[in-house]
């Protein structure tokens, strides 16, 4: 009989205190919690790593030999594990070529499609490319009248080196008898013996003759087969058939228009092959030449407005303007349009301007020194990172582009947003023909279905050839969850953590049906997460707490909704019954200045204008791909390199918009906190980054029995040869490279994970060595080194910002997207009490945060800006828009829907925006708020 539940008993990991719990499977289960509370110690480092140890250890003896070396869990007993799939929540930095369209496997069955059902289309008669067959040639000769007298021949190929004697003796000894020249049968003997004269351009090689019968036998019928396939031979892919005088050509070969094409087959659609990747990029889509993004600095600007730098710039010669001059006299006769700002114009003007034709000047030419009497005077400043102009970016060899699928070509595919990919997929069917449709109906089942998914789960405003490591993390996981559910596992156990990151509260309830599905399908699927809807959605929720770090790890509450809401000491109940709340601001903080953007055109935003005030707490906010991360991490934080104000921000392209304008003077710095790593290296931690390990580095090295072996601070970093252990160089861990399976990592045996030197760890201030130091809390550690003002200033800072659980050793890559964004805001607020009159930018601070851990958070916000600091905001917690002094809300839809200003304002006037959708979902949290304060 098959466990229905997972059982737990004694588990020790990290915080946990020696907690038992039954688990129901097969259900929606939530771990919730204050952070740091030991929800991600059970779900990933107990029950997933479990789950995973127990997998491979299953696979070969192989990989036995390094899994006996690895620990387990700390935990008496586990039982009723299924497999394990983790999603989690980071950043994906892998491969460049890796996309959506890859990730997802939809790419996969994309290549398929155009493999099997693709046509290809010749691009100079625009005509269909087909091969011809021996049962084609043999269908032809039996639809004729009856009595229709046919010769069938094939081409005889003689090169410059052979003469026609030489061959027709070769095709002789063939046993061929006849060729055909002038519509006539001549022996090969004839010729031979000069009684008859050809010449090589009008001769063929008379393979069989044939009347067409009534009926005709299979004898007949494999006669005429076994003859065609021998023209064919003879060929060189190559027959006719000669019928009263007309000639009927047919050919193996798959050409057109003098053309030999490439036969559609999945590897031509590959560009991570070299097969099927452009020959000009390899498949990256990128290539270092002149940029357009270089060239066109003002995009917002039309042509006859100057937007083209090379043409117009102050420093141009007389040869220069008049070739502007040309284009512009040139330019309405191929309809480009001059007095539109650039960013507007189609993509057939953007390439008319570009490369231009006969008649017309093109920048990409001039720029290259392809018009001899104008020079370009330094066309090197225009060189950087483009897009392959022979691919346009998409990958692809260019003979990918002549198979098309209905009416689209795998280009036309990639260029879609997953919105536009599924409506286009709506309209694909229709477009086949009967054969093309039944072969691949199951491959348009597996496209639509994927495509349905990753709409459900919110992404569906991401191009399909996004690449993975440009995404963020939440946009990410839900990626990955839609592929799990693509894939229609049963059985399984999922674990994710926070998948509601990122999304906006309208697009919850996408999400949990999502989770809910993966559910239905016979799967355990367990979420750690904060969000309200999903925890009251739950058939089974797991409360830890009480609070942080060694004041959690504690089962607080356990079973449905009704239970949790029933139990007094569960700060999460507190929350959800609306005993403890985040206040409403009673006043709103007038502005002390502003940011003006104007005409702000980049990616899908539609030239709106917005003002960010200073002094006060501004919330960017809108459904997904709606234009908040580009309008304040794309354009806001560009447009402030151009000012005198000190960012440390750095622009890797110039966005569209037409200017930034405001109060600067009252800014002296701008700080873009974001969930990037804080560091790729298992080295960087958040002691390091705070820059505290120094202070207690020094400590220790001023220790007594440090003076006496004579150990400076350098001794006390596992990154500095000397006092690092050497077997694992300071890492604590081996990696063992394993054979088509992931690398393992092992606890080094000389150090047993402590990355130092025993001469090092004999070294003590109070009772710890470094390593355990490393190894202790924030909150422990503040105690520890309470006498210590010059360490514990830098910690409390942690503390402050809700990360007194993590502890100072912990690897960055070990953290989520919203605790290295927090390291980074503590670090930040340590550096001398924190800039005066800083502007800092966050995206979704709230990430991994708690009911409770928000309240600290917006203490914090409140406190900076008390300070004299300026807070941005891109975020879709109600409980911060609430807080907001200033709300800007972009939509009213996500992708080509959105990129409106749809409200600018304080958020008790948002109420009254019919087509917000943020207004919907804020005006019952302010109800609820005003009701129980």
């Amino acid at each position: 009989m098959k466990r229905r539940e997972i059982i737990l008993q004694g588990v020790r990991v990290h915080n946990l205190k020696n907690i038992s719990v039954n688990i129901p499977k097969n259900q929606l289960v939530v771990f919730t919690g204050v952070s740091g509370s030991g929800k991600s110690s059970l779900a990933f480092d107990t029950i997933y790593a479990e789950g995973h140890r127990q997998y491979v250890e299953s696979l070969s003896s192989y990989a036995r030999q390094f899994l006996a070396r690895t620990p387990k869990p700390d935990v008496d007993t586990i039982s009723g594990l299924a497999p394990a799939i983790a999603i989690e929540q980071k950043v994906h930095s892998g491969n460049v070529r890796s996309t959506i369209a890859t990730a997802t496997e939809l790419y996969e069955y994309l290549r398929l499609l155009f493999a099997r059902a693709g046509r290809t289309i010749s691009p100079v008669s625009n005509q269909e490319v087909q091969s011809d067959t021996v049962s084609d040639v043999v269908e032809y000769i039996m639809k004729q009248p009856t009595g229709t007298k046919i010769i069938l021949t094939s081409k005889i190929t003689i090169s410059h080196k052979t003469i026609i004697q030489k061959e027709l003796q070769t095709l002789l000894q063939k046993g061929f008898t006849r060729v055909f020249y002038n519509n006539n049968p001549i022996e090969i003997e004839s010729v031979l013996s000069g009684a008859e004269k050809v010449t090589s351009k009008k001769l063929e090689l008379l393979i069989d003759r044939f009347i067409v019968r009534e009926n005709i036998d299979e004898a007949e019928q494999n006669r005429i087969s076994d003859s065609v396939q021998i023209a064919f031979t003879e060929g060189n892919g190559y027959c006719s058939l000669w019928i009263d005088k007309d000639t009927i050509q047919f050919s193996e070969n798959f050409e057109r228009d003098g053309i030999v094409f490439e036969r559609p087959t999945p590897q031509l659609f590959n560009f991570n092959n070299s097969y099927g990747a452009c020959r000009k990029c390899e498949g990256t889509g990128t290539i270092t030449d002149f940029s357009p993004e270089l060239v066109f600095r003002k995009k917002y600007l039309s042509i006859t407005d100057n937007c083209i730098h090379p043409w117009t710039s102050v420093f141009v010669s007389k040869a220069v303007k008049n070739l502007y001059r040309d284009f512009l006299a040139a330019a309405p006769i191929f309809k480009v349009r001059t007095n539109v700002p650039y960013a507007l114009l189609s993509q057939e003007e953007k390439n008319l301007l570009w490369f231009g034709n006969n008649k017309l000047p093109g920048l990409y030419p001039f720029l290259k020194g392809e018009y001899p009497e104008v020079r370009c005077s330094n066309p090197n400043i225009y060189k950087g990172p483009t897009a392959c102009p022979e691919c346009s970016g998409f990958r692809l060899r260019k003979e990918a582009n002549y198979v098309f699928v209905g009416n689209y070509c795998m280009k036309d595919l990639l260029a879609l947003t997953i919105d536009q990919l599924s409506e286009a997929f709506e309209q694909i069917p229709q477009q086949l023909r009967e054969h093309e449709l039944n072969l691949s109906t199951r491959l348009l089942h597996e496209i639509t279905t994927r495509l349905a998914y990753l709409r459900q789960v919110g992404v569906g405003y991401l191009q399909v050839s996004r690449p993975m490591n440009t995404l963020s993390g939440g946009e990410t996981q839900r990626i990955h969850l839609a592929t799990y559910l693509g894939s229609n596992l049963t059985g399984a156990m999922y674990i994710l953590d926070e998948p509601s990151v990122g999304l906006h509260p309208r697009d919850a309830n996408n999400l949990i049906e999502i989770l809910k599905r993966l559910r239905n399908q016979g799967n355990s699927v367990i979420v750690v997460e904060h969000d309200e809807a999903t925890i009251r959605n739950a058939d089974f929720i797991l409360d830890f707490g009480p609070k942080a770090g060694e004041l959690g790890g504690q089962v607080v509450a356990q079973g449905n909704l009704q239970t949790l809401l029933n139990t007094s000491e569960s700060l999460t109940a507190q929350y959800l019954n609306r005993k403890l709340q985040i206040p409403i601001p009673v006043t709103y903080r007038k502005p002390i200045g502003w940011i003006n953007l104007t005409n702000v055109l980049e990616h899908n935003l539609k030239g709106i204008n917005v003002s960010f005030p200073l002094g006060v707490l501004t919330v960017v906010t809108g459904v997904s791909g709606s234009g908040k991360s580009t309008l304040v991490r794309t354009v806001l934080t560009h447009a402030l390199t151009t000012t005198p104000v000190k960012t440390n921000y750095v622009s890797q392209s110039t966005p569209i918009y037409e200017s930034v304008s405001g109060d600067f003077q009252l800014l002296k710095a701008v700080e873009v906190v974001d969930q990037s790593p804080i560091g790729r290296s298992s080295r960087s931690n958040p002691v390091t980054y705070i820059e505290a390990f120094e202070a207690i580095r020094e400590l220790f090295a001023n220790q007594p029995d440090s003076k006496k072996k004579r150990l400076s601070p350098g001794f006390f970093s596992f990154n500095i040869a000397g006092g690092r252990c050497e077997s694992c160089e300071g890492e604590g861990e081996i990696l063992i490279p394993m054979q088509f399976l992931p690398d393992v990592k092992i606890t080094c045996e000389a150090c047993k994970g402590k990355r130092f030197s025993q001469n090092v760890l004999e070294i003590n201030y109070k009772g710890k060595n470094i390593a355990d130091v490393l190894d202790m809390t924030v909150s422990e550690a503040i105690q520890h080194f309470k006498n210590v003002p010059k360490i514990v200033n830098r910690l409390q800072k942690l503390e402050d910002v809700g990360l007194g659980y993590i502890r100072l050793g912990q690897s960055s890559s070990t953290l989520s997207g919203g605790e290295a964004q927090r390291v980074k805001l503590a670090a930040f607020l340590s550096r001398s009490n924190s800039e005066k009159n800083s502007l800092l930018i966050f995206d979704e601070p709230t990430t991994g945060l708690h009911f409770y851990d928000v309240d600290i958070l917006l203490q914090v916000f409140n406190q900076l800006i008390e300070a004299g600091n300026t807070i941005i905001v891109i975020e879709h917690n109600l409980e911060v828009i609430k807080c907001a002094d200033w709300i800007i809300d972009l939509g009213p839809e996500g992708g080509a829907n959105g990129g409106y200003l749809v409200y600018a304002g304080t958020p008790d006037k948002i109420l009254q925006q019919k087509n917000s959708l943020t207004a919907t979902f804020l005006a019952q949290r302010l109800k609820e708020t005003v009701i129980n304060q």
